[in-house]
């Protein structure tokens, strides 16, 4: 199915693109990354203009199209204490502008049957205190996403990807680190990419503009102070 395809991703040196990368580079296709991480097919950083423009260059000169774009790189998470104007800004320029540039750097080079997946997070919908940056980034794109999908309607579909706690080592975790997970376990790199492929997939074919939220069935559960077992401990 992804024989000879060309795929775009970015933020693909480790954890989740990564693996994105090694599924799409064992189903046959020929896979373009970018991180500020050396060692894949370009190193730099996508909060610069000037770089998704010589990524992009570099791409279309050496396989004359794109089929899959998976905007993947992971901003800064700093909050509002110590989080910077400038701080914020490269956030959003990681997490939003470069997702929205090289779709829009891309667009005449899309082949039939494009697709894009965006990586947002469940944090586009929650929050921890003190993360501001990424949780307005994840927001962003996840936005985007059904912005572009209506823009681009017939020539790529695009979806976007809501993850939830996601060990990049694959851990495996017991107690109540993992039945706060309906699913009973922490997910893992390969939870995502398997539907990274699979929206990329001819099979994904009517889903067009939706985020899937793949957190476990963490945000499905409500919890409330001493109902089925859950406590809160106050801390000193």
């Amino acid at each position: 199915m992804f024989e000879n395809k060309v795929a775009v991703i970015t933020g693909g040196a480790k954890g989740i693109g990564k693996a994105i990368a090694q599924q799409f580079q064992e189903a046959g296709a020929r896979v373009c990354t970018i991180d500020l991480l050396p060692g894949g097919y370009y190193t730099g950083d996508l909060g610069e203009k000037t770089v998704l423009e010589d990524f992009a260059r570099q791409v279309i000169a050496d396989f004359g199209h794109v089929d899959y774009l998976i905007n993947n790189a992971l901003p800064l998470m700093k909050g509002i204490d110590t989080c910077s104007y400038e701080e914020f800004n490269y956030a959003l320029r990681v997490g939003v502008s470069a997702p929205f540039y090289l779709s829009k750097l891309f667009a005449p080079y899309f082949a039939p049957g494009a697709a894009i997946v965006n990586i947002s997070s469940s944090r586009d919908r929650m929050s921890q205190p003190q993360t501001e940056s990424y949780t307005a980034a994840k927001g962003g794109i996840s936005a985007l996403t059904h912005g572009l999908a209506v823009s681009l309607a017939g020539k790529v579909r695009v979806n976007s990807i809501s993850p939830g706690w996601i060990d990049t080592d694959y851990s495996a975790y017991e107690g109540p680190d993992a039945s706060q997970h309906p699913a009973g376990r922490v997910g893992n790199p390969l939870d995502i990419a398997n539907m990274v492929l699979y929206l990329c997939s001819d099979k994904a074919g009517f889903i067009i503009g939706e985020n899937i939220c793949i957190d476990g069935g963490m945000t499905r559960q409500m919890i409330y102070h001493n109902d089925f077992g859950w406590t809160l401990e106050e801390q000193a």
